[in-house]
């Protein structure tokens, strides 16, 4: 009878383990939200240089 060593027994444990965390995952979830949270990044950004613009452009007058 063979021992495995920790590492390896450890090394699958967590194999295992992102295994079926990754087949609980919706996708298709995962996408949508990501396409909003860029959609909303753009949006403040957009906001963000438009208010900075302003306030230079408002110091120089």
């Amino acid at each position: 009878m063979e021992t495995k060593t920790t590492s390896e027994t450890t090394s699958s444990s967590i194999l295992l383990t992102g295994v079926v965390f990754l087949a609980n995952l919706d996708f298709v979830g995962l996408l949508d939200y990501a396409l909003k949270a860029g959609i909303g990044g753009a949006i403040w950004l957009g906001f963000k240089l438009t208010a900075d613009y302003l306030e230079r452009k408002r110091k120089n007058k």
